[in-house]
């Protein structure tokens, strides 16, 4: 042994080239703990542009009922809110109010904001679970099918129709369905989340969900569950085609990426066919994009909830906020706006720790 070697050795130098592995140890860990505590300042920054927003068109009681006072009854009304104290003071005020979940009181109709939240967000709550099951349905089936009849006459036609659901407008969609499968033909009902008969039976159950789905099975009567789940079918289309083509472009983009992998090849040359290929080898990595922007997803469900709901006469958050916004109540779309942002920031994060526990890359 040389002397070069010797020296080497007692002074613990690697004998191989190769650097010594890393610890991964805690990884996991960091990366959640890092993407939990930015939902603080994700809702902090849009509870804030929010609350600037509503406050540079005047104060909200002006807004509401400026032409319905006289000037003395207005400033009257502006002092009792508050409003005429300095601007900095009143956000500070805000900011305390958010985190300790009073969302403030209603002008036009004198409601907390927190207990209209909570009777209209069950129904926005059930519509988008509904749409994104649309767009599963639809958009991964013929994403492979896509990727499957790669540049072929299947492929581009529903790549076209891809285009067509994310390009449509939402409401224009509904207007569609409405005219096509309501009117036309009489298949399905025009508008509402169910019809009075069973709305009067769900209403009888003690302590109702206003998650209609739920409330109909617990009647026990077939007819009222079937009656709410025909009346959410043109609402949901509508608004999970707008995902569905989203889901589509991804699926087939990331097949076709996957097929042309050397494991895939090594699979191939082995005599693998080409449908075994799609359905072990190329389906699983091709959900995982699809899983990493769902919460992107749920933040465009959420806002064309506004135009599918005022659409079809469905009565959650999107309905009211239109609403309010004719009536220019300001604190209470301030106060969905804010409650919608909570929602995004939570949902991301539940999405960030299923793509973090299915995709070891996310979070290296």
């Amino acid at each position: 042994m040389s002397t070069l070697d010797t020296v080497s050795l007692a002074e613990g130098a690697p004998q191989s080239g190769r650097p010594k592995p890393k610890a991964q140890g805690g990884g996991l860990g960091r990366y959640l703990l890092v993407r939990f505590l930015l939902i603080f300042p994700t809702v902090f920054i849009l509870v804030t542009v929010v609350f600037i927003a509503v406050r540079a068109t005047g104060d909200p009681i002006t807004a509401a009922l400026g032409d319905r006072l006289t000037a003395a009854q207005l400033q009257e009304r502006i002092a009792a809110a508050g409003y005429d104290r300095p601007i900095i003071v009143q956000y500070l005020e805000y900011l305390g109010q958010v985190f300790t979940g009073d969302f403030g009181t209603t002008i036009s109709d004198n409601r907390p904001v927190l207990e209209v939240l909570l009777t209209y967000g069950s129904a926005t709550l059930e519509l988008a679970f509904y749409s994104l099951l649309v767009a599963f349905v639809v958009g991964i089936p013929f994403g492979l099918i896509a990727a499957y009849f790669r540049d072929r006459g299947q492929d581009a036609v529903l790549r076209v129709f891809a285009i067509l659901c994310y390009a449509t407008p939402v409401f224009f969609a509904g207007m569609l369905l409405k005219l096509v499968f309501s009117v036309w033909l009489g298949w399905l009902p025009v508008a509402g989340r169910a019809s009075t008969s069973a709305e009067l039976q769900m209403q009888l159950l003690p302590n109702p969900t206003n998650l209609y789905t739920i409330d109909a099975i617990r009647t026990g009567n077939p007819e009222v569950l079937a009656d709410v789940l025909a009346h959410a079918v043109l609402p949901s289309i509508a608004l999970g085609l707008l995902t569905a083509g989203v889901f589509l472009r991804l699926v087939r983009t990331n097949v076709i990426g996957t097929l042309a992998t050397d494991y895939v090849d090594a699979a191939r040359s082995r005599g693998v066919s080409e449908y075994r290929l799609l359905r072990k080898h190329a389906y699983r990595p091709a959900l995982i994009p699809i899983i990493t922007v769902i919460g992107l997803q749920i933040a465009l469900l959420l806002a064309g909830a506004v135009l599918t709901e005022t659409t079809f006469e469905w009565k959650g958050l999107g309905f009211q906020l239109a609403e309010y916004l004719q009536a220019r109540d300001f604190v209470a779309v301030q106060g969905i706006v804010a409650l919608l942002a909570v929602i995004v920031a939570l949902t991301n994060f539940v999405v960030d720790v299923i793509a973090a526990l299915i995709d070891p890359r996310v979070r290296y």
